[in-house]
């Protein structure tokens, strides 16, 4: 059975339950389903997604619930019983109860804080209280902390009691009387020690944590680097206050990608699926960088009429306006985009500014030689054919053109490369030098470059 043939199957066996107006009959059917079946079917079935989750158990619903995109998660808490809606909050992990609250308005959030539990509500807060994209945000409570001086038998029995209600019991976290942060150890560590050990003399005290005001960008880069499923959280004091795991780092880094994306295309991030955002707010979201581009494109006409009389003398240079000015832009968005993934990456930092500036210009400077010698011969063969457009002066006009193109590509590298270190620098977002802004800058410029280079080679000649 095909991939297709299993989904539509699969939504007949839904609409064939609810069509019997039997609870338990459509429970039970919900309850042989994978969560990603039933996320999947809250998604094509929006007028019963409250129905659903009303019906899975605590932990079904959660576990549904987390995976949903935060449209359908805001609709389904919009239309869900306040005891029920109370229920998922509580029972929800709490770095996914607060990146859910992210989402919301403050007087929602106000209102549904107080359908917390006194535990979980102060936890919340917590966590909220932390800055935005930090790791503080992205922490949860729920892990596993014994002392140095226990044995193991003693961390087994921990385990075993509290194990069930936490996010992961992978790594075990050592602490002294403090409360600090003192090791961590890996589950196969503490089960293949002997019972009558001490912790203290099976870790080693180096271990990576991550400190509270982190970027959630650093941590991310520092899961990558050093292959983890979960991180200690500390704060200035090495005081444990929570764990990462990886599965929230991901989501992050998925996040990000995907508003960079979405910056790179010449847009604000979205916050919505495409699909599901109004028309008019997709219309602000991108209409804002239009208009900047527009004016910055308004400076390409203002070099052109700066050059008018150079222009009239040489109707033949106007041939080659789009041809300059495209390929500088090209080169520009290239390097952008090369730029901003390497550093979402973490493969390039701004300290690397040095390095990446003698590599765009090699680069510039062969990708423009390439150019400009397909520019160069293709205006020498042209002219066999049409002597005509290009009068007696063709090798002056194609070495204009080809020295140009080097010119101009080589400031587009240069410019696109960067522009997203100095962005970073100066604490913006390297995203927003997007391909389109990159691309108008080199534009004006280009003009520039172009028309200066062919006052050099046909002053006395054509100008």
């Amino acid at each position: 059975m095909s991939l297709d043939q299993e989904e539509i199957s699969l939504q007949e066996q839904f609409e064939e339950a609810i069509a019997s107006n039997d609870k338990l009959i459509v429970q039970d059917f919900l309850n042989n389903q994978n969560i990603s079946d039933v996320a999947q079917l809250i998604s094509d079935n929006e007028e019963y997604e409250t129905q659903i989750i009303s019906i899975l158990s605590p932990h079904r619903a959660v576990s549904t619930f987390k995976i949903l995109d935060v449209p359908e998660q805001k609709r389904i808490i919009q239309s869900l019983p306040p005891i029920k809606t109370a229920e998922l909050l509580n029972e929800l992990p709490a770095d996914d109860r607060t990146a859910f609250l992210e989402e919301l308005p403050t007087g929602v959030v106000r209102e549904l804080i107080k359908l917390l539990n006194p535990e979980e509500r102060k936890i919340t807060l917590a966590l909220l209280g932390y800055p935005e994209g930090s790791v503080g945000r992205l922490m949860t409570p729920d892990y596993i902390a014994v002392y140095e001086d226990w044995t193991i038998a003693e961390v087994l029995d921990e385990v075993r009691t509290e194990g069930k209600h936490m996010e992961t019991i992978d790594v075990i976290y050592v602490i002294n009387e403090k409360g600090e942060f003192v090791d961590d150890l890996k589950i196969k560590d503490v089960i293949l020690s002997a019972p009558e050990r001490v912790i203290s003399d099976i870790i080693d005290r180096r271990y990576i944590a991550l400190n509270v005001h982190d970027s959630q960008e650093e941590a991310n880069n520092i899961f990558k680097m050093n292959n983890r499923v979960a991180l200690p959280v500390i704060d200035d004091n090495d005081i444990l206050l929570g764990i990462v795991t990886i599965d929230d780092v991901l989501w992050v880094a998925n996040e990000e990608f995907t508003e960079n994306i979405q910056k790179i295309g010449g847009t604000e991030a979205l916050d919505e699926p495409y699909l599901e955002m109004p028309l008019f707010k997709l219309f602000r979201k991108r209409v804002g960088w239009l208009i900047i581009l527009f004016l910055g494109e308004m400076l390409t006409a203002t070099a052109m009429g700066y050059f008018e009389d150079e222009i009239t003398k040489a109707i033949v240079l106007a041939l080659f306006v789009p041809l300059i000015i495209s390929s500088g832009g090209n080169s520009g968005s290239q390097a952008s985009t090369l730029i901003i993934q390497a550093m979402a990456m973490g493969e390039v930092y701004v300290a690397d500014w040095m390095r990446v500036l003698k590599r765009e210009i090699l680069s510039g400077l062969l990708l423009g030689a390439v150019l400009g010698l397909i520019g160069f011969f293709r205006i020498q063969v042209w002219a066999q054919f049409f002597p005509e457009v290009y009068g007696e002066h063709v090798f002056a006009v194609a070495l204009t053109v080809g020295c140009s193109l080097v010119g101009v590509v080589l400031w587009g590298t240069l410019s696109g490369s960067m522009l997203p270190l100095v962005l970073k620098r100066l604490g913006a977002d390297p995203a927003t030098s997007s391909a389109p802004f990159v691309a108008t800058l080199v534009d004006v410029t280009g003009l520039v470059i172009y028309f200066s280079v062919a006052y050099i080679f046909l002053r006395g000649i054509l100008l």
